[in-house]
């Protein structure tokens, strides 16, 4: 779904010219560490503690939750590291939030197709304000609001960007916003728009709908004029389904999958198939499909599933790969469409992020496990910044 590729420009919300795709934090990531402290990797752990060094934290360092091994978030650190300073076209941002995704569960375990090098700091995507501009800097200026997507050096309170690799967010976007929109629904907007061709009418099967993607793909499903098939496992996540759109609902744990689907469509099935949870669901899914459908694989939060390939035969469907990452460098104008598109659309009111829960910075480990047990419902963010104001 996401990876480390390179950069294209600056994108303004008031210009059409140029856009970024990934903020590679090559100093921000692996900095000489002062002090820090360890959590507990026997226990469920309801915070870190504070770093155990009181003169740690000077004007030189920040905080920064730290990766050391592929022992997962439980074996993740808080810890002091030195500020760096921008150097040519870099600026430095104060991160004000960082959105929590599937791949920082990954990329902590070393299961991840990015794999940086030890020591890091993760988390993908983040938002904040330009503190320091570096020689060479001509679009950004100190105080100017930007959303980063760094594919991990997000969890904590300053990084290095380079200029061009920053998306100018609009006053009417709030930072926490910003900082869990473009991932999670620049995925989305490409599976749908994209890949998946969606057109009114059309009838999409989005699986794990209640998640951060999956509550993307329903809004951008219903801004595209498609209707909405909300597959959950629990009731309570379904009900976040309904707020947000989803036309009709399945609760996979307790329904049979296909027998819904032929039930709700009158045995036609579906068009699309939204699948970003893999496992056991993938071969009911498909078997689903209208014939023409388009299975979107999207990511595998329950496992790879094993496909029998002459479903696709069967159903005249195609089985469509979905790599957000790799758009973003190799279809530019592309991807910078799908930017100006999200936004637009949140000026428009037509689509509602929210925020449903906030951790701070010194318990970004316990939003990743939430992550990796698949409790988390909507789009969960880690507030870097504790002098913002967030509400927690």
């Amino acid at each position: 779904m996401f990876g480390r590729l390179p950069v294209t420009r600056l994108l303004s919300p008031a210009t059409t010219t140029t856009v970024p795709t990934i903020l590679l934090a090559r100093r921000g990531a692996a900095l000489p560490f002062i002090s820090h402290t360890r959590i507990s990797s026997s226990t469920s752990p309801t915070s870190f503690a504070k770093s155990s060094s009181s003169t740690a934290r000077t004007m030189s360092s920040h905080q920064a939750i730290v990766c050391r091994n592929t022992q997962g978030w439980q074996a993740l650190t808080l810890e002091a590291v030195k500020t760096p300073q921008p150097e040519d076209n870099e600026v430095l941002i104060k991160v004000g939030s960082a959105g929590v995704n599937f791949p920082d569960v990954l990329i902590c375990e070393g299961k991840y197709q990015m794999k940086p090098a030890y020591p890091f700091t993760p988390g993908g995507e983040a938002a904040g304000t330009v503190t320091k501009v570096g020689p060479g800097v001509t679009h950004l200026k100190v105080g100017d609001r930007v959303a980063i997507m760094p594919g991990h050096g997000a969890f904590q309170e300053y990084l290095i960007a380079n200029e061009e690799q920053c998306i100018k967010v609009p006053d009417f976007m709030p930072t926490d916003i910003a900082a869990g929109l473009f991932f999670t629904y620049g995925t989305s907007l490409h599976a749908l728009k994209d890949r998946g061709e969606v057109k009114p009418g059309d009838t999409v099967l989005i699986l794990g709908a209640s998640g951060g993607v999956g509550v993307a793909a329903i809004e951008i499903s219903k801004a595209l004029g498609a209707k909405v098939i909300a597959a959950a496992s629990t009731p309570e996540k379904l009900e976040v389904c309904k707020k947000f759109g989803a036309d009709m609902f399945i609760n996979y744990s307790t329904e049979n999958l296909k027998t819904k689907v032929a039930e709700l469509t009158g045995g036609r099935g579906v068009d699309v198939v939204y699948d970003a949870v893999g496992g056991p669901h993938a071969e009911p899914a498909l078997r689903s499909m209208a014939w023409r459908g388009r299975y979107l694989v999207i990511g595998f939060v329950a496992g790879i599933p094993k496909i029998p390939l002459n479903l696709a035969l069967l159903k005249g469907c195609s089985i469509v790969g979905v790599f957000w990452g790799m758009f973003t460098a190799r279809e530019r104008e592309a991807f910078q469409a799908d930017i100006q598109l999200l936004m637009k659309w949140y000026g428009e009111k037509k689509l509602k992020p929210i925020v449903t829960a906030r951790y701070p910075l010194k318990d970004a480990p316990l939003a990743i496990g939430e992550m990796a047990n698949r409790k988390v419902v909507g789009k969960v963010i880690v507030v870097c910044d504790s002098s913002s104001g967030a509400k927690l």
